[in-house]
């Protein structure tokens, strides 16, 4: 009985992994800080280095983490310095930000504590 549901259960575990490999769809992530910012995009430098510029539109949402929690933010809350994730849709040679995920830079480092002499 064991052995004809494995084949079955197989089946199944494949077919969640596949979903969870296409669950962002045509979604890009640009990961790192801000670099600098306009009326209606925002640079991000990388972690190899370069630099990506993609446009903020009016749909854009922003999450900014504070400590342990998210919580729904402007575009004037975000500033250059923070540390940023933005799921963003390739449109032709740009890309529009769907969503800018932030953190004010040290806001989610742990206090550090001097030893006692």
């Amino acid at each position: 009985m064991r052995v004809r549901f494995f084949p079955l259960i197989l089946s199944l575990a494949f077919m969640v992994c596949a979903s969870l490999a296409v669950a962002h769809g045509d979604k890009k992530h640009v990961i790192g800080t801000v670099e600098k910012m306009g009326a209606d995009s925002v640079t991000v430098k990388i972690a190899d280095g370069s630099s990506v510029e993609v446009k903020l539109v009016a749909e854009t949402v922003y999450v900014q983490r504070a400590g342990t929690v998210d919580k729904p933010a402007k575009l004037a809350d975000l500033a250059v310095g923070d540390r940023v994730v933005i799921h963003a849709t390739p449109k032709g040679e740009t890309l529009e930000a769907a969503e800018v995920r932030f953190s004010v830079p040290g806001a989610t480092a742990a206090p550090v504590s001097k030893p006692q002499s």
